[in-house]
């Protein structure tokens, strides 16, 4: 199977339908980088208030609220099972890791969509 062009194990990226404004790649870049010390919240406070606004900042925002609600999830099912407390730092590592990613790409004016990801919210 062949990669897809902008795609890797790092996440694929794409280019924007428009080109977005500087405030738009601000949001864009904290609703990523802010779940460092935030979790989902700064995602979905940036989407609840600029999802009509804008399709980047939506797009990123949106990403970035459905990674951490993956997080979560796989956090929470790793840290009932005993082999998973063992491995929930290789969770938080590839988490910060993405994020890094993730916060480089909306600096870039790129669209980014983790490699990995329930997308529960549409």
């Amino acid at each position: 199977m062949e990669p897809q062009p902008g795609s890797s194990l790092l996440g694929k990226e794409e280019q924007p339908l428009y080109p977005p404004s500087s405030d738009e790649r601000t949001l864009s870049l904290l609703s990523h980088i802010l779940t460092l010390v935030g979790g989902f919240i700064p995602p979905l406070i940036i989407f609840l208030i600029k999802k009509d606004d804008s399709s980047f900042v939506r797009s990123h925002s949106l990403e970035s609220l459905n990674f951490q609600i993956t997080v979560t999830i796989i956090g929470i099912i790793l840290a009932i099972t005993i082999v998973g407390i063992l491995l929930i730092w290789v969770v938080l590592v590839a988490e910060v890791i993405l994020v890094i990613v993730a916060t480089i790409r909306a600096s870039e004016s790129k669209l980014y969509r983790y490699p990995f990801n329930f997308r529960l919210i549409k």
